[in-house]
């Protein structure tokens, strides 16, 4: 049995496995970074350090909408890098087992279903799990934590 944060954007539920997440924080001032995706908000300082900040709407392709109180930063670590999440909201910790994740379906065009690591089952709902490593690849994580640092450099 793994524990899992669950959280929204927009009509669907995802979840995350506890044990990649650092904490949680609401939405706060973002500041840009030039030549990044355009997923990739910018950075925040969190306590004095330098965080790039994602918005996993925008990373999976879903419109785009205006941050609120609910708006959250779920910070993971990818890959041994901090990186912030944004999400909807949070909703809750599951316990869901292995045997309760099916693997994903392979249908999905636009590249996504490579950071669904299973569609987990929990109760009568289905919760999409994610694989917080492969949110960012290479070239991306290499160039948004070069991104980064200049920022905090300057």
């Amino acid at each position: 049995m793994r524990k899992y944060l669950t959280f929204s954007l927009g009509s669907e539920e995802y979840g995350i496995e506890i044990r990649d997440i650092t904490e949680i924080i609401g939405i706060q001032n973002i500041t840009d970074l030039p030549g990044v995706p355009n997923y990739v908000k910018g950075v925040i300082n969190l306590r004095g350090k330098v965080i790039p900040v994602m918005d996993l709407r925008l990373r999976f392709m879903i419109e785009e909408k205006e941050y609120d109180e609910r708006t959250c930063i779920i910070v993971v670590n990818v890959k041994g890098m901090a990186v912030g999440l944004i999400v909807d909201s949070v909703t809750e910790v599951l316990d869901i087992s292995a045997k309760d994740i099916e693997p994903p379906p392979i249908v999905n065009q636009s590249g996504v279903s490579r950071y669904i690591l299973g569609l987990g089952k929990a109760g009568d709902e289905v919760k999409i799990i994610l694989d917080t490593q492969e949110l960012l690849f290479g070239e991306e994580l290499d160039l948004i934590a070069e991104a980064a640092s200049a920022n905090a450099e300057a």
